[in-house]
């Protein structure tokens, strides 16, 4: 067994790296059969045993999930969706109940309001370094939001995708099949063939958003939910509170800290007092958590933009140009020399060597 999965009988990884409950794989063997990939490559390359997708209790790293989907997405270039949109669609046939017993604490909800309550309450429980947030925005929409903020996790547009799609999949359950948002946000650039998103969600799409998120009108939280069973719902509560995923204490201000920094990049270089208001820490507080990982927070940015650049100059039909604005560069040759003294070569020549 991989070091990424755990037996019943083992409830954490042994290097303390965030997990997520394998629920949330449910159903990938089959989806990734379905659209010709190879199933054992694919789980290989990710660290994850095929036949523990979907188990219920059992829990796998959080950087291993994510891999798996980016690398599904890689590998299947076929299929009835565009190249690089397997995250996409995989979430969008995903059932609430598949989630296991986080997703039957939602659904077995009176109402939609209290079953989105349940998810963003009990989501700790079901998977860590990741928060989502229910709240009404200032044009008067509610806003389902979710983000990873674990920093080591740079790839996870598969992740946010199919994470989308899992919670529109919750709300159809309560508002009909042929529901769809106001608008649906993510915080990754706009991929090559994005107008499968619109037909996906049935909505309009933006992307390079601060967070992933649903906005969808209000009225709609007092919807009964037709599925409701209170009994079934304080079960469910009490099986995922046993599991005891959640860790308590303070997840980490370094990874916070590096969070908003990616946010923030599209906007220009952040600075560290700026960060620290966002943070509602003290400027000092950042640099000693910072100091004892042997950074600075100016070697914090570099770290974020070098991870980001790689990224998204694997993405090809994202222009040089668009690629160091969303860095913090105000120019391209701003990034360009940045690029070259990380790599030794140019982020044009990166390309060309089929990185």
């Amino acid at each position: 067994m991989t070091s990424a999965l755990l037996e019943p009988n083992n409830p954490a990884p042994r290097d303390g790296a965030p997990i997520v409950l394998a629920a949330a794989a449910t159903g990938l063997v089959d989806f990734i059969e379905a659209q010709g990939g190879d199933v054992d490559s694919i789980f290989g390359n990710s660290g994850i045993a095929p036949d523990m997708a979907g188990a219920p209790t059992l829990k796998v790293k959080l950087s291993s999930y994510c891999r798996l989907f980016e690398e599904a997405s890689r590998q299947i270039r076929a299929g009835h969706f565009g190249a690089g949109n397997f995250g996409l669609w995989f979430g969008q046939q995903f059932q609430p109940r598949d989630l296991g017993m986080w997703g039957y604490a939602a659904v077995s909800a009176p109402t939609l309001g209290s079953a989105l309550d349940n998810l963003v309450r009990l989501f700790h429980y079901h998977q860590e370094s990741s928060w989502m947030r229910l709240a009404k925005g200032a044009d008067g929409m509610m806003r389902l939001e979710y983000q990873i903020y674990s920093s080591e996790i740079v790839e996870r547009r598969q992740d946010a995708e199919l994470s989308l799609g899992m919670f529109a999949n919750v709300m159809r359950d309560c508002a009909g099949p042929k529901w769809s948002p106001v608008e649906v946000h993510f915080e990754h650039p706009r991929p090559e063939f994005w107008k499968e998103h619109e037909a996906a969600f049935d909505a309009p799409v933006y992307f390079s958003q601060p967070t992933n998120a649903l906005l969808f009108r209000p009225e709609l939280l007092d919807r009964p939910m037709p599925g409701s069973d209170l009994q079934l719902m304080t079960m469910m509560q009490t099986c995922l509170e046993s599991l005891g995923s959640h860790r308590s204490g303070d997840e980490g201000l370094v990874d916070r800290v590096k969070t908003a920094i990616r946010v923030n990049l599209p906007a220009g270089y952040p600075s560290l007092d700026n960060i620290a208001h966002e943070l509602r820490v003290a400027p000092a507080s950042i640099q000693r958590e910072l100091s004892e990982q042997g950074l600075t927070y100016k070697d914090a940015v570099e770290l974020t933009r070098q991870s980001l650049a790689r990224m998204y100059l694997d993405q090809r039909q994202l222009p040089l140009t668009e690629i160091a604005l969303l860095l913090g560069y105000s120019e391209l040759s701003a990034f360009t020399r940045a690029f070259t003294r990380w790599t030794g070569i140019s982020p044009r020549a990166y390309r060309k060597q089929g990185h």
